[in-house]
């Protein structure tokens, strides 16, 4: 596996914690052990610290978390109902690979299901949901996308406040499953940024410009011009993954 940082060693560290309770709590920590271990493996396979087809052993992990094999298993599952790691008889798990048509599928997903949520949210949208809308886009805006010792990465606390800012554009939609889906979708798009982004340095588009032009469309309650402004950023950030796929593929083909 590959090496993990300190943010990755703070989760794991959460793991450890609920490992170390007595055994007479063992039965009600156990969900919670397995929700820990769950949150953690996602967290490395969104950020490509888990990589695509990689093989994910339930004892290692076990060993790794020091807890039993049962709530590994049990985050595994859940992973894998989440289409992040794929689940093969009598062959256990692996993360699940990455392509172009997948790629293309999901951006053809999100984009259908991010514009009903805005223009939900922009119809619903209060007062209230304006203003932590406006935090949402100051916090991101005066963030990095990479710092100067690891311009090769992407900022952990930019990320965070990228996924909160999109996730504030749509939280005025009165529809939580639509809400929990568009999450998910998001985070799906979030792994292959994360992998597009190993080993190059950040690009031309002026990503802070792309935020605030979203930022005021959706503030005027101009749904058309905010939902074309969303689309268009989906698009931008896809076209520069597929790039990068198309390379790997050509590169795994030679």
């Amino acid at each position: 596996m590959p090496a993990r940082t300190s943010s990755n060693m703070d989760d794991l560290d959460d793991v450890l914690a609920l490992a170390s309770r007595p055994e007479a709590d063992a039965q009600s920590a156990a969900p919670t052990r397995a929700t820990a271990i769950y949150a953690l493996l996602r967290r490395e396979i969104i950020r490509g610290e888990l990589l695509p087809g990689e093989k994910l052993r339930v004892e290692v992990l076990a060993e790794r978390c020091k807890v039993g094999a049962t709530p590994v298993r049990e985050a595994l599952n859940r992973l894998s109902m989440e289409g992040l790691v794929s689940q093969q008889d009598q062959r256990g798990f692996r993360v699940t690979p990455v392509s172009t048509q997948h790629l293309v599928e999901l951006t053809r997903t999100r984009i259908w299901v991010t514009e009903i949520a805005l223009r939900e949210s922009i119809a619903a949208g209060d007062a209230a949901w304006e203003d932590r809308l406006v935090v949402a886009y100051r916090r991101l805006a005066r963030t990095p996308n990479r710092l100067p010792e690891t311009p090769h990465e992407m900022n952990p606390e930019w990320e965070d406040l990228h996924r909160s800012f999109h996730a504030a554009l749509v939280a005025a939609c009165p529809s939580r499953m639509l809400l929990d889906f568009s999450a998910r979708l998001f985070d799906e798009g979030e792994r292959y940024r994360h992998l597009s982004v190993r080993g190059s340095s950040s690009g031309a588009r002026d990503v802070r410009e792309e935020h605030r032009e979203l930022l005021e469309a959706t503030l005027a309650r101009d749904t058309g011009d905010a939902v074309r402004l969303m689309n268009q950023h989906t698009l931008l950030t896809t076209r520069t993954l597929l790039d990068f796929l198309g390379q790997q593929e050509a590169a795994s083909a030679a």
